[in-house]
Parts: structure tokens; sequence; C-alpha cells
């Protein structure tokens, strides 16, 4: 059951996440994700400041997810699935240290394991990576033959792949803090003791 990225807006509607909505309705989702945009960056500087993790909310994951439909992820030049989930978490504000799919199958710090997933979460196999649409239809988001798209993770294709797995981004991991320092001009020094 693949399906190519121009068909994800039906399927979004079909797994009831999206509507067609009014010119009225479009400006008030533009601007109830521009608030959840804004308060991801204020969680994530108030997790520089104190190092402590925090699981991404769902309402962070609804804004990964954003991320993952908009256009200008899928028009740039043909990516693989780790490169582009890299790229949306970068575009939805939950920068990471690149990862493959191999690297984050093993478990990355910036991921934790997770057994119940919500939109925005990684589906991981030992080969292949991509972001949990609607967990209650096991639909999720990645590269796929044809291009960006989505699919099922039941589907017989991925089920070949072996034994998946869930993870959750980790707010406040010191690949997000450093990104974050970077990104304001500053510097985020560590020290290792020998």
């Amino acid at each position: 059951m693949r399906l190519h990225s121009k068909y994800v807006v039906a399927v979004m509607i079909l797994c009831g996440l999206a509507t067609s909505p009014s010119s009225a309705q479009r400006e008030t989702q533009s601007k109830n994700l521009g608030a959840i945009s804004r308060r991801a960056e204020q969680n994530a500087g108030s997790q520089q400041a104190s190092f402590t993790s925090q699981r991404l909310t769902a309402d962070e994951g609804l804004a990964v997810i954003a991320a993952a439909l908009d256009s200008h992820i899928h028009v740039r030049a043909k990516r693989d699935c780790s490169h582009l989930v890299h790229a949306i978490y970068d575009r939805a504000g939950f920068p990471y240290s690149y990862a493959s799919s191999s690297d984050l199958y093993a478990g990355t710090p910036e991921f934790e394991r997770v057994a119940h997933t919500q939109p925005g979460d990684l589906v991981v196999w030992r080969g292949h990576v991509g972001i949990v649409v609607n967990p209650a239809q096991h639909v999720f988001f990645s590269a796929m033959r044809s291009g960006p798209g989505i699919d099922s993770y039941d589907a017989p294709y991925w089920k070949h792949l072996g034994k998946v797995r869930f993870y959750r981004y980790v707010k406040g991991s010191l690949a997000q803090n450093a990104s974050n320092a970077r990104d304001r001009g500053r510097f985020l020094l560590t020290h290792q003791a020998k």
C-alpha cells in the first residue's frame, strides 16, 4: 500500500488527522502551528539551561508531522530515509546529530525507546526509518522507492525487514543543546576529565 506524497493529504483525511479547511480554518491552523513551534522553542530554551530530559509532547509530534508534510522538504534532491527524517526533525525545531537507520535502531542519546507510540515518533527497522503519522492505523511517513510517502508499518514489505522499534525524541539532549547554542551564536563547552 505505498502511496506517493501527493496522496498524503487524502490519506490524512481518511486517517482523521486532517480535514479540508476553509480559509478561516487554515488561518487558525497556521496560528496554532506557530504557537506549537513557539512553545517548542521556549521548551528548548529552558531545557538548555537545565539539561533536563523530557520526551517530545503530542503537540510537538504534530509539529514534526507538519514539517514532514511541508512540500519544501520533498522537492529537494532525493534523500534516503535517515537523511529525510533528520531534515524533517531539524525543520520542526528538534535537531539531533545525524544517525543512520541502523544507529537509530541500536539507540542514540537523542531518542528513547517507547512501547506506546504517538505522532512524530520514529518507527525504525535495522535498515529503514520513518515517522509515525497515525499510531492507531499504523501509518508512517518515510522515503519510499517512489519518493517520500506514507505506508502501513504492518504491510508485508515492512514486516519482512524484521522487528520494528519505536523511539521518541528526547528534548534537552546534549546534541540539541549544542545545536541551540550554536544557532544563538554561543558555544557550549563540555569538559571530560581524564
